[in-house]
């Protein structure tokens, strides 16, 4: 794993971390998979994890019958797109998808919110586990305040300079990439 970045994490725990911490209130993501047709299609999915897995995966339910795992079983690479407007913190992660048969991990998981899009529960056979492990993530941290972020913007209009010092972008590589 590697990052670029204005403050760079050191290590992959702290890597892991800085990742998590971007994405961790933001419980819905955009999930994009390539359609058999060549499209790209988003579709809201809602992350299950509660922290990002030692082995860099995320994890999210999802219908069997569904286009999202029919996309994934042709063609395992995607992207989840998490945007948290509170924080002014904007995650890409691209990644391998692929469905998991593993109860213990489908009952660690579950939720309230999975049983209201699969009324029988956790062994509904409707009900897709699928991983993804993260092969690379973008972020775009802002830390100045929204009268910063409208300053820098009109300064910008008048300089014809891009803003400059609205927070941290980074890069960051997972192993598996």
């Amino acid at each position: 794993m590697s990052v670029s970045s204005t403050t760079t994490p050191v290590n992959d725990a702290e890597r892991r971390h800085k990742l998590w911490d971007l994405i961790k209130d933001t419980r819905f993501a955009m999930f994009t998979t390539r359609h058999a047709n060549g499209h790209l299609h988003s579709r809201p999915m809602t992350l299950q994890n509660r922290s990002v897995d030692e082995d860099d995966t995320l994890w999210f339910f999802m219908s069997r019958s569904g286009d999202p795992v029919a996309d994934i079983q042709g063609d395992s690479i995607v992207n989840v797109s998490f945007a948290n407007t509170d924080s002014d913190s904007y995650v890409s992660v691209s990644g391998r998808a692929a469905l998991v048969e593993d109860r213990a991990r489908r009952e660690q998981l579950w939720n309230k919110a999975a049983q209201a899009w699969f009324p029988q529960g956790v062994d509904d056979p409707d009900v897709a586990l699928v991983q993804v492990k993260i092969t690379h993530a973008s972020y775009w941290d802002v830390k100045a305040s929204k009268l910063m972020q409208l300053y820098a913007m009109a300064k910008s209009v008048v300089t014809g300079e891009p803003p400059k010092k609205l927070g941290e972008t980074g890069d960051v590589r997972m192993n598996a990439g």
